[in-house]
């Protein structure tokens, strides 16, 4: 048996020796006897030698187990260290709860503010309704405001330019806002814009755009006028006759007084006039002051000013008159047209709009009042509110 046997393998081998050692002694052999003591005694440094090792590799293992537990004991001293290092962590975070919580008021107090938070609550409510209110109110204004802007625009376009269907439809317009306020109180505002409207849609509306574009044609037709060179309806006049007077044969001063007939004409009995012939320049500003005369009639027609479209009118037939032949086509037509142009009726008895504009004025005066009565009480419940805020502080 070697040194490397097992325990286990000692413990078989045992018994074999014992049963070797136990023979029943034989006297006729002296000599076996000392073999089988040897045996014995090789067997007994054989088990001791096992005892021996096994007792070695018991030590060793031994040794092991204690690193390992040395190791795992040096784990639990790591985690106890850091458990350690928690448990500080949490007492002092139980220390600053504790502080905060000795912070905090204490029960009263949180009832007394839990009061005060209600009354401010119902305080604020309160006042968001009265906004509310008087906000409408303000919107409200705002549209009166805008109604009689528009009524001022009406009654400027009348008295200026004296444009009934503008005037109409702004009027028109002013009437929308009162009846879309649907309030009783303006009751006398919406009479007088019924009777403004009324009497607009009743008066007489000339065309004065279209007169305007009729005087503009006649603009155009005075530029292309020109003088007619005046035609000897005669025999020469005067100096035929006496060039042709009976005798025989003509004289000397005879041809000539016949000659002179063609280039000039004595009439003694002339029953129109001639009017004068006009030079290039001079036809030019004929045909500008013309021009200028129908143009102030434009201005006249278009702003309802009835006696400087007249005297327009008349300036530029009179300039036709003095300038131009009657005979000519051209000129007969366009006099013929000033004339009847200028019998078109262009003035406007335009309606009174004060008396809405003054119910208007009137309607929101009292708007104004009423929302300052509105605005009041609004005003004085938070100062009320702020002392008890105090005393509850």
């Amino acid at each position: 048996m070697s040194e490397a046997s097992t325990p286990k393998e000692q413990s078989l081998e045992q018994p074999v020796v014992e049963q070797v050692t136990t023979p029943e002694p034989v006297a006729a052999k002296p000599a076996a006897s000392g073999k089988g003591l040897a045996a014995m005694a090789l067997l007994i440094a054989l088990g001791g030698a096992a005892a021996g090792g096994w007792s070695a590799w018991q030590t060793y293992q031994g040794g092991t187990h204690t690193q390992q537990q040395l190791s795992q004991i040096g784990e639990v001293q790591a985690q106890l260290s850091t458990l350690s290092q928690s448990v500080q962590g949490a007492e002092q975070q139980r220390q600053t709860l504790q502080q905060r919580l000795d912070q905090l008021p204490s029960s009263a107090e949180l009832e007394t503010q839990r009061r005060l938070v209600s009354r401010l609550q119902g305080d604020q409510q309160l006042l968001n309704e009265r906004l509310e209110t008087v906000l409408g109110a303000s919107r409200q204004e705002w549209r009166i405001a805008e109604a009689e802007h528009l009524l001022r625009l009406a009654s400027l376009r009348l008295s200026a330019l004296q444009d009934i269907p503008s005037a109409t439809a702004l009027v028109k317009a002013a009437d929308d806002i009162i009846t879309e306020l649907d309030d009783p109180a303006a009751y006398a505002a919406r009479e007088q814009l019924a009777k403004s409207l009324v009497a607009l849609r009743s008066t007489h509306n000339p065309d004065r755009l279209g007169l305007f574009l009729q005087i503009s044609a006649l603009r155009e037709q005075a530029a292309q006028l020109n003088a007619l060179a005046p035609v000897f309806d005669g025999e020469g006049g005067a100096l035929r006759e006496w060039a042709q007077e009976p005798g025989g044969e003509q004289q000397w001063w005879q041809r000539a007084l016949e000659t002179l007939s063609e280039y000039f004409r004595l009439d003694f009995d002339a029953d129109r006039n001639i009017k004068p012939m006009l030079a290039g320049q001079e036809l030019g500003q004929v045909r500008l002051a013309l021009n200028l005369a129908l143009e102030q009639a434009q201005w006249g027609a278009l702003h309802g000013q009835a006696g400087v479209f007249r005297q327009a009118m008349d300036q530029a037939r009179g300039t036709l008159d003095t300038y131009f032949d009657a005979d000519h086509p051209n000129s007969r037509t366009l006099r013929t047209q000033i004339v009847e142009l200028s019998q078109r009726p262009i003035e406007v008895s335009a309606p009174d709009l004060t008396p809405a504009l003054n119910a208007v004025q009137a309607y929101i005066e009292a708007k104004l009042s009423a929302r300052a009565q509105a605005i009041a009480p609004a005003v004085s419940a938070p100062e009320q509110a702020a002392p008890e805020q105090q005393e509850a502080q």
